[in-house]
C-alpha cells in the first residue's frame, strides 16, 4: 500500500501564493495540493516541485439548486465552461459541496432539484474525462440543508446517478460528528469514492453531556466546532486509519488522502497551520506509506 498523502491549501499557508507552498509542500513529504483554482502558473509551480494537482474547486455552485430556474440554468453552463477549463489543463477531479444559495432550503427540496440539474453535469464530465468529488459537509447550521452528508442521500444519489464520473468526497469526520458508522459507509460507497481527506473528529464528551448532539447554545469552546466535537488532525480524534486504509486498498482507491486542516489547536497562524500539517503527515504515513 503506497497511497499519495495531499493537502487542501489552508488560509495561513495558501496566503505566501502557490510557488512557496508547493516547495514548502514537497518539503514535508506531500505528493499532491488539492487547489482553490487551476491555472497555467498554479501547474507549473507544482511540476516545479514534483506534485501533482488532487482536486480543483469549482464556483457558483450554491445556484446549481436555487429555487429560479434561470439562476440554475446560469449555474450550469457557468460549471461547464469551468470544466471544459479545468479538463483542457490536464486536472482530473473537481470538488463540489452541494449547499443550496438560500441555506433554509430542506435537503428533500434540494434534492429534487439535484436530480433535474446533475445528469446534465455529470454526462459533460464523462465527456471531458472528468470526475466529480462531493463533499459530505453537514452544514451550515442551523438547517444543515448540504446535499450528500448521510447514507440515505448518498444512497439516493447514486442510484439515480449510476455513473462513475459522479461520486464523494469520503472524509470520515463528518460521519463520526453524526453519529454514523465511517467504515460501514466505506464498505457500501467505497466504489463511488472519488477522493479522501484525512480530517478527524475527537468526540468531547463533557460537553455531549452538557448539549447532547445540538448544537451548544452559547457558544463553541473551540474553532471548528458545534459543540460536543471538534474537527482535529488526524491522530488526534477517534478514526482509525489503518482500517480506512485497509479498505481504500481493497477497491483499488488510487487517489490521495489529502488532510484538510480545521483544528483549534493549528490555526490562526502559519507556524501553527505548518506544525499541524506535518504532524497530519507523520500519522498518515505509518498507514499509507510502506
Amino acid at each position: 500500500m503506497n497511497f499519495q498523502i495531499g493537502m487542501r491549501i489552508p488560509g495561513q499557508i495558501g496566503q505566501q501564493g502557490m510557488e512557496k507552498v508547493a516547495n514548502w509542500a514537497a518539503e514535508v513529504g506531500l505528493d499532491s495540493l488539492d487547489v482553490p483554482e487551476l491555472t497555467p502558473d498554479v501547474i507549473k509551480a507544482c511540476d516545479h516541485a514534483g506534485i501533482t494537482v488532487g482536486t480543483v474547486d469549482v464556483k457558483n455552485v450554491g445556484q446549481l439548486l436555487s429555487i429560479n430556474e434561470e439562476s440554475r440554468a446560469n449555474a450550469v453552463n457557468s460549471l461547464k465552461q469551468q470544466m471544459d477549463h479545468i479538463s483542457s489543463l490536464g486536472a482530473r477531479t473537481i470538488f463540489i459541496c452541494l449547499v443550496p444559495e438560500d441555506p433554509q432550503l430542506s435537503r428533500k427540496k434540494g434534492f429534487a432539484i439535484w436530480k433535474e440539474t446533475f445528469p446534465e453535469i455529470v454526462k459533460h464530465a464523462e465527456q471531458t474525462g472528468l470526475y466529480i468529488a462531493i463533499e459530505g459537509w453537514p452544514g451550515p447550521a442551523p438547517y444543515y440543508p448540504t446535499l450528500g452528508c448521510t447514507p440515505e442521500m448518498l444512497r439516493a444519489m447514486f442510484e439515480t446517478i449510476p455513473s462513475q464520473h459522479f461520486g464523494m468526497t469520503y472524509d470520515p469526520s463528518h460521519l463520526v460528528r453524526l453519529g454514523i458508522d465511517y467504515i460501514r459507509v466505506l464498505n457500501e460507497f467505497g466504489e463511488r469514492v472519488n477522493h479522501c481527506h484525512g480530517k478527524d473528529t475527537e468526540i468531547l464528551h463533557d460537553e455531549l453531556y452538557e448539549c447532547g448532539v445540538l448544537p451548544s447554545t452559547f457558544g463553541e469552546k473551540y474553532l471548528f466546532s458545534e459543540g460536543s466535537w471538534r474537527y482535529t488532525i488526524p491522530g488526534d480524534g477517534e478514526i482509525n486509519w489503518g482500517k480506512i486504509a485497509l479498505r481504500l486498498e481493497r477497491i483499488g482507491y488510487k487517489g490521495p488522502i489529502s488532510i484538510e486542516l480545521e483544528d483549534h489547536r493549528y490555526s490562526e497562524s502559519l507556524e501553527a497551520e505548518q506544525q499541524g500539517i506535518i504532524k497530519a503527515v507523520k500519522h498518515l504515513r505509518h498507514y499509507f506509506k510502506r
